[in-house]
């Protein structure tokens, strides 16, 4: 029986599942079996994951599309190990990440954790400075569980994992946007340990286009409101960061329209920030002046997300979303 069961969900995503597989079939620890679970994809990867058939334990599931937390749970419960990790398929996990993993827990087993994320050094200069926007404390790296924390850390399911009797005490993924975060909540109330393992990261190549993480900003945004719903006390005021953000940034604008060209300067001041940090921490010219858009967009995205939803979902109370929701919380 393997010691870890790796379980990744997978929607036409044929480049980025060769890449994972070949990380996995390199590492220094080999004490685990990878699922890889086919969410009704247009364009399977069945072949290439029988490519690797002789040099990894995998398993390879089909199953018509539900969403990836459906997929999750069903690579559950196919799983063999007593340790499930969970990873995105446009993962690349370094060599021995395994080897930190077990390490860890045999000195100190924790039921549940999660782990960083990074930018590969082969990454191309924009999926850089999307990293940086993503982990960077300037941004919301905080909120997220960087090196410095706002709020207690959330395991996130590009990289986290818990054993067996987490799930049979727990259960599993719901399908819904923040997923990861729902059921890191319910995790924590049912009394489990659970922490950041920060030797234990990961290579997330996330977007590939300012659009689409523009997109994808935004459902987070969204998905915060989703999740007080659910969980009422769940919200703090750090979550509101980047809304007020948003806001801050539409008045300064209107303010240097119509007012004082100079109101814009908090807002060049705060991008000079940006610039700085990205070059000393990337190296690269090119990755520092894309992180500044790509820094903006992630959080002026989440803070419209935020903004919209709440309007639509606490105030206005529209939406059948919300019936969706109190019907999760009651457990319907």
């Amino acid at each position: 029986m393997p010691y870890f069961s790796v379980i990744v969900p997978v929607y036409n995503r044929r480049g980025e599942v060769q890449e994972l597989l070949q990380s996995l079939a390199q590492q220094s620890f080999t004490d685990f079996e990878t699922i890889i679970v086919e969410d009704g994809s247009t364009e399977p990867c069945r072949d290439i994951v029988e490519s690797f058939a002789d040099r990894l334990t995998v398993q390879y599931h089909y199953k018509s599309n539900e969403g990836r937390s459906i997929a999750r749970n069903h690579g559950i419960e196919n799983a063999r190990g007593d340790y499930f990790i969970f990873f995105d398929s446009d993962c690349v996990i370094p060599q021995d990440y395994f080897k930190v993993l077990k390490s860890e827990l045999e000195q100190r087993f924790t039921p549940c954790f999660g782990g960083p994320d990074a930018a590969s050094p082969d990454f191309n200069h924009l999926q850089k400075a999307i990293s940086f926007a993503m982990t960077s404390f300037l941004t919301t790296g905080g909120i997220r569980g960087g090196k410095v924390q706002l709020e207690k850390f959330t395991p996130r399911s590009f990289n986290m994992g818990f054993s067996r009797q987490v799930w049979e005490t727990v259960g599993g993924f719901r399908e819904m946007f923040s997923e990861d975060i729902d059921i890191s909540t319910r995790i924590r109330q049912a009394g489990f340990e659970m922490r950041l393992i920060r030797e234990a990261y990961v290579y997330h190549k996330r977007r590939n286009t300012l659009g689409s993480f523009a997109r994808q900003t935004h459902v987070f945004g969204q998905s915060r409101i989703t999740l007080k719903l659910l969980y009422p006390q769940s919200l703090k005021a750090v979550h509101c960061l980047p809304a007020v953000f948003t806001i801050g940034c539409a008045a300064l604008v209107l303010l240097a329209i119509f007012w004082r060209w100079w109101a814009i300067v908090p807002i060049v001041l705060y991008a000079l920030m940006l610039f700085v940090a990205a070059l000393v921490s990337s190296r690269s010219l090119k990755v520092a002046c894309l992180a500044v858009p790509a820094s903006f967009i992630q959080l002026i995205s989440y803070g419209s997300g935020f903004i919209r939803a709440y309007v639509w979902k606490i105030l206005l109370r529209h939406g059948r979303d919300l019936e969706q929701e109190i019907a999760i919380r009651k457990g319907k």
